[in-house]
């Protein structure tokens, strides 16, 4: 996020909590991976941790492909004007809506995690006449550590079990209107070792090979997941891609070299974002309680669940700065516990992090914040809604989407005369 955005103005022109997303970081960051990593494979934007059409929009123009998730991710990429060719779609547990969908639009493969799901495909492609690509998504039968979040090598809702796959033999490649041609692997999130998702990928390669021998599908693309991260607490470091792409590309080339046919996919979502949101709040009121800082702001973690912890034992901060103003060079930070307007003792987006003196009207943000904000998190607790999103591009700002108003909230909402009358008796 750039170190010259007008917080103060951006919070007079969209009011708070907003997220903000700085658009040139987003380009740059997606063109700093490209050049490092292999030509043939390609980047595909995971809308899970981002789905914010003006995120997208950004992406998608930098070249970015589209991997979703739902039927509203599939519009949102096709309507941004996303070849169908670049969209893959991924999911445990896909609806017949959203598999009719995908074969009515004749997006590049439908990720299919169960056989049962294959019939479902294939029953599907068979009424609308035509043959629906599928990568079939591997549960792998062991994992490699180093993942802050393990997806695979142990019994998941995800994918198909390794032996599984290799004991199904050609009748994977019998279907008439599925079209198996591929294999997806997602083994981790959050990974920040290079090694990993290098030892990782040569395992995804291998059981590719395997798959394609024991099965007799055609190898059209290899979908080796993603998993890169970022670091949000003390002790974790940035990634190095420099060291990733030395062990990586080799890999990648011996494979491309062998299937010069098959297209190879990265999937990212959190690397390609987060690092370049920042939930923007503002202090309501400042107390002390039992002798410990309190700064209660008009954010909270029902935009923001994860910095409440969600995923890690221990409770630590994402990085939170002072916005609107300069602290006083000779004033130590001190330990200030930040909270939202939630009744829940959960409700804390920081504790004892080091901060200047807080006071009423100040602007806070929580840093790299790009990825997993409000689409991952409780938005209506307490019928809040949804914060405000901003986008900024080559020095102006684009609200993306305006902030849930308590119209907007009820409007969904119905009554029934009958409903009040249930307690009137007589």
């Amino acid at each position: 996020m750039s170190e010259a955005v007008d917080w103060s103005g951006l919070a007079a022109q969209y009011g708070t909590p907003t997220y903000v997303y700085d658009g040139d970081w987003l380009v740059a960051n997606l063109e700093a991976l490209r050049s490092v990593l292999h030509p043939s494979l390609e980047v595909f934007f995971s809308l899970k941790s981002n789905p914010n059409r003006g995120v997208y929009d950004v992406l998608h123009s930098a070249g970015a492909r589209a991997e979703v998730s739902s039927l509203a991710e599939l519009r949102l990429v096709l309507e941004a004007g996303t070849d169908p060719s670049d969209v893959v779609f991924l999911g445990p547990g896909k609806s017949e809506q959203e598999i009719t969908a995908c074969v009515a639009a004749g997006i590049y493969a439908i990720v299919c995690e169960s056989f049962a799901e294959l019939e479902l495909i294939d029953r599907t492609a068979a009424a609308h006449g035509v043959r629906q690509r599928v990568l079939l998504r591997v549960n792998p039968a062991f994992s490699i550590a180093g993942s802050r979040l393990t997806m695979g090598g142990k019994p998941r809702q995800f994918g198909i079990d390794e032996a599984a796959l290799l004991e199904a033999g050609p009748t994977l490649a019998a279907f008439q209107h599925a079209d198996v041609a591929g294999i997806q692997v997602y083994l981790g999130t959050r990974i920040l070792d290079a090694d990993v998702i290098v030892k990782n990928t040569a395992y995804i390669l291998d059981i590719a090979e395997r798959v394609a021998q024991a099965t007799g599908i055609r190898l059209d693309a290899v979908d080796i997941g993603g998993g890169l991260g970022v670091p949000y607490f003390e002790g974790e470091g940035d990634l190095d891609t420099t060291a990733l792409a030395k062990d990586l590309n080799p890999l990648l080339d011996r494979f491309a070299s062998a299937h010069p046919g098959t297209r190879l996919m990265m999937e990212s979502g959190r690397y390609l974002t987060a690092l370049g949101g920042t939930y923007l709040m503002r202090v309501r009121y400042t107390k002390q309680s039992m002798g410990e800082n309190f700064a209660v702001a008009d954010g909270g973690t029902h935009h923001h669940m994860a910095a409440v912890g969600i995923g890690s034992f221990v409770k630590r901060n994402f990085p939170i700065g002072l916005l609107s103003r300069e602290a006083p060079p000779d004033e130590a930070p001190g330990p200030w516990n930040v909270a939202g307007p939630l009744c829940t003792p959960n409700d804390t987006i920081a504790k004892g992090a080091a901060l200047p003196e807080l006071r009423p009207g100040d602007l806070i943000g929580v840093l790299r914040s790009g990825a997993y904000g409000p689409s991952a998190s409780p938005v209506y607790f307490l019928s809040h809604g949804y914060p405000a999103e901003v986008v900024l591009l080559r020095g102006r700002s684009y609200l993306v989407r305006s902030r849930d108003t308590a119209e907007d909230i009820l409007a969904k909402q119905a009554t029934h005369p009958e409903l009040r009358q249930a307690g009137r008796r007589g």
